[in-house]
């Protein structure tokens, strides 16, 4: 966008630059002010001596109609170089003819309500050759449109050079360049406010985002502009003429209430109860223009429109005192920036009311339309100003909230680390209190079952003996579980192999090892893999106490999706029917399902858990 405003800002000197250089010693020209009329309106004829400029709507109170005009000219040699002609207004439709030559034809006179050509200025090449000494005759016909400001202003004839170079080409630039990119300028203007209007929006409350007013009054007031300015260039409208027309002084009207309410949204106005009037009185004094427009252009009644267009002038006038008064009060420099283009484009809006809709002259342009370039560079500039504090603003914020974030994460970070020694020494208390109990329950109770055999005289020295070195055993993998990595069902039984293969030599059993590489299970944390230490070592204590068996095997295998253990011996075998207690439980707290079978010969121990 920045780029785009670049160029027609770039354009804009290159327009000044070239008027500049247009302007220059001039040949000698002849100004064609004096001549003689037949006009037609409602099928009366008149004819009559006419000085142009000939305003149509003045002459005939806007009525439609057709004229000729002839503006005789005398020289005094035929000229030895092409010549050219430059109308600075005429229309709506016309064609001119010299010497009785038809030079151009701009339009159909015979059709109402058609193209207007008296939108730009218009140049014409004419031949040396239809120029002679003495007499000669400027034709033109027109086709008069009500409330199309046709007529005639002066023509200009002499050497073709002089006439289009210096004459021509600036009030072309003007009316009809200056207008495209003024179009252009408003489009660009527009577009950045609407682009912050809909980018720039508060979604910090509840509901849908809330966005700032004044981005959109802006956009709404170029857009209008940039339709009305475009106006100048479009010699055929897309609409017919009574519904174009109409258009055009809705755009007018638009730029002019969505100006007034940009300003009421600049002073932060729009929310004071004393001021919700004023919302009211600019869609009444910027509505009634359009109906004016309809009436006047179907009923060929110019008058109407203009009389509403003097109350608006006036309205408009109140407003920009009363805001200029309170800009002087309290200035500040967006207030001042608009409150001068304000009072800068009112004073050229009633200059043009006065030339355009009241006066006589004819041939005249607006003016509004360029002092409407620095009104839109001021609502540009506080556009830009507006975002630039608030980007500030939210840059502020930002930074406030960084800190504080900063300052929270600080806080939350300390206490995390607060908690996290807390859940570690609780970890390790808890740990403790696990040891302490499988302790009691194992080593304990061994070491009080050893003492009662000895108490009780009848107990052999070598049960006394295998009471103790089961408590010794089961003590050695309570150590061992203290490290025992989690999930690791491999680990755990080499080192169940490591304690006790000791005890199985010295008792005369055989150990058959089939453990194959088992995966890591996960689940398994470290009390669910003491209690499946407990299980296995309570399997094989029951073989070592009670099985008289001469072979132990123990295999791991992976079975599908689970883990398989078996303990296996060819002892004497027990009444299987139902699974110890002890297995019963530590199974049941791994989550593994435990399945016994047992006759003299072979007793297996199987258990299963995923």
């Amino acid at each position: 966008m920045q780029a785009a405003l670049r160029f027609v800002l770039l354009a804009f000197a290159a327009l000044w630059v070239g008027i500049a250089a247009a302007e220059g010693p001039s040949e000698p020209m002849l100004a064609l002010r004096s001549g003689s009329v037949v006009s037609v309106v409602d099928g009366r004829t008149q004819e009559a001596a006419v000085t142009l400029p000939y305003h149509w709507d003045r002459m005939h109170q806007g009525r439609p109609g057709e004229a000729r005009f002839t503006l005789p000219f005398r020289m005094a040699e035929t000229p030895a170089e092409p010549w050219g002609l430059f109308i600075p207004r005429v229309g709506s439709a016309f064609d001119v003819a010299l010497n009785g030559h038809v030079l151009q034809t701009y339009g159909d006179l015979a059709r109402p309500h058609g193209a207007d050509y008296a939108k730009a200025p218009i140049y014409l090449p004419i031949p040396a050759q239809l120029l002679h000494p003495g007499e000669n005759l400027l034709q033109i016909r027109i086709r008069a449109d009500s409330g199309r400001r046709a007529g005639l202003a002066v023509p200009t004839i002499g050497p073709a050079v002089p006439v289009r170079g210096s004459v021509f080409a600036p009030a072309y630039a003007w009316r009809f360049t200056g207008s495209v990119l003024l179009s252009a300028f408003s489009i660009v203007v527009g577009a950045i406010s609407l682009g912050l209007w809909f980018t720039q929006a508060d979604t910090a409350g509840a509901g849908r985002p809330r966005r700032e007013s004044l981005y959109l009054w802006a956009a709404l007031a170029e857009f209008c502009w940039a339709l009305r300015v475009a106006d100048g260039a479009i010699r055929e409208p897309p609409l017919p003429w009574v519904a174009w027309g109409v258009l055009m002084t809705a755009c007018y009207s638009g730029w002019a209430g969505s100006c007034l309410m940009f300003c009421q949204h600049l002073a932060g106005w729009q929310d004071r109860a004393g001021m919700q009037w004023l919302r009211r009185a600019v869609a009444v004094v910027f509505t009634v223009p359009v109906l004016a427009c309809y009436v006047a252009l179907t009923r060929a009644e110019p008058f109407w429109l203009t009389g509403w267009l003097a109350l608006e002038i006036v309205a408009v006038t109140a407003y920009v005192l009363f805001f200029l008064g309170a800009t002087l009060r309290r200035p500040t420099a967006a207030r001042v920036l608009v409150a001068s283009a304000l009072a800068l484009t009112l004073v050229v809006a009633v200059r043009d009311w006065v030339v355009i809709r009241v006066s006589d002259a004819y041939g005249d342009t607006t003016w509004v339309r360029y002092t409407s370039l620095f009104f839109g560079m001021a609502l540009l500039g506080v556009v830009l100003m507006r975002f630039r504090d608030a980007s500030a603003q939210s840059r502020d914020l930002l930074r406030t909230l960084a800190v504080r974030v900063a300052d929270r994460e600080r806080e939350l970070a300390s206490v995390y680390g607060h908690l996290e020694r807390a859940a570690r020494e609780q970890e390790r208390t808890q740990e403790r209190e696990r040891i302490l109990r499988d302790m009691h329950d194992g080593v304990g109770s061994h070491i009080s079952s050893a003492i009662r055999q000895l108490q009780s005289g009848h107990a052999s020295h070598p049960e006394v003996l295998r009471t103790l070195r089961d408590s010794l055993d089961q003590l050695k993998l309570s150590i061992d579980a203290i490290q025992l990595p989690p999930g690791d069902v491999q680990a755990l039984l080499a080192g169940l192999r490591y304690r006790l293969e000791p005890r199985f030599a010295s008792s005369g059993i055989a150990l058959e090892w089939a453990v194959d590489e088992l995966p890591l299970l996960p689940r398994l944390d470290a009390p669910l893999m003491r209690q499946l230490q407990f299980l296995l070592f309570e399997a094989v204590s029951n073989v070592l106490q009670h099985a008289q068996a001469g072979v132990l095997r123990i295999e791991a295998v992976v079975a599908g999706a689970a883990v398989r253990i078996r303990v296996v011996d060819d002892g004497v075998g027990f009444d299987a029917a139902r699974v110890p207690r002890a297995l019963a439980q530590r199974a049941e707290a791994i989550g593994a399902t435990i399945a016994v079978q047992s006759r003299p010969g072979h007793t297996v121990v199987q258990v299963d858990f995923a």
